[in-house]
């Protein structure tokens, strides 16, 4: 996860043309995020992120769609307790983070949970492609559960009845089916990591309309002045 500051907030221009208008006239922010959904940054940049497309929905039609990035490939399926992993992982820092993002959770209204197991987030990730195939705003919501349950519930990534669950909530339709082969989306999500995660350090970030990237849980604001500038081109 991305933990560099926010102050110096600095939009970064890809050397791609975009495109941009809707059949509505309103111009279009194409949105790409890549994300694991074990990261809490990934969560908060995403809580931003729809702050500001509510604010900015009369001026603009969005179309965001979600892109795999595994911050432990070789993290457990079977899951390890929360805390313990973080603890092995990041050392006294742990407790600092936690409280970090205590705190920003609670700027979002809603509770930290660290209490349950984390693990292996490929099996997420190939139900948020499998959400996709049925509507990106499907996939954009599924996202949303995912991350819930996670961060504010105590659910494990990788349980497969909470994975189905959250599927259901959003109307996606055949999820238990899809994930019981687990080919079902594979070359799709390592296609993906490849694409949109080999040349990124970190995550959450972003890329508006082909052309401007973001990175890290940005706020709101920061999010408003790049869709500025990218209906602007």
């Amino acid at each position: 996860m991305r933990l560099s500051s926010l102050n110096n907030f600095q939009i970064s221009r890809l050397n791609l043309k975009s495109s941009m208008s809707s059949s509505s006239g309103k111009k279009l922010i194409q949105i790409d995020v890549t994300a694991d959904t074990v990261c809490p940054w990934c969560f908060v940049g995403k809580k931003n992120l729809d702050k500001a497309i509510a604010q900015s929905d009369t001026k603009y039609d969005f179309q965001i769609k979600w892109h795999p990035y595994m911050l432990n490939p070789t993290a457990p399926k079977e899951g390890v307790v929360k805390k313990d992993y973080y603890l092995n992982r990041f050392g006294p820092r742990s407790i600092q983070m936690e409280s970090r993002m205590t705190e920003m959770f609670k700027g979002l209204d809603m509770d930290y949970d660290t209490s349950g197991l984390t693990g292996n987030t490929l099996d997420s990730h190939r139900l948020i492609y499998f959400a996709g195939t049925q509507g990106l705003d499907k996939q954009h919501k599924l996202a949303e559960e995912l991350c819930l349950g996670y961060f504010t519930q105590g659910k494990y990534i990788g349980d497969r009845i909470f994975l189905v669950e959250a599927a259901k909530k959003v109307g996606v339709e055949g999820a238990a089916e899809f994930l019981e082969n687990p080919n079902n989306g594979l070359k799709e999500v390592n296609e993906d990591l490849k694409k949109h995660s080999a040349h990124i350090s970190g995550v959450p970030h972003y890329v508006i309309n082909g052309k401007y990237q973001l990175s890290g849980g940005q706020p709101a604001e920061n999010f408003l002045k790049t869709f500025k500038a990218a209906a602007s081109d």
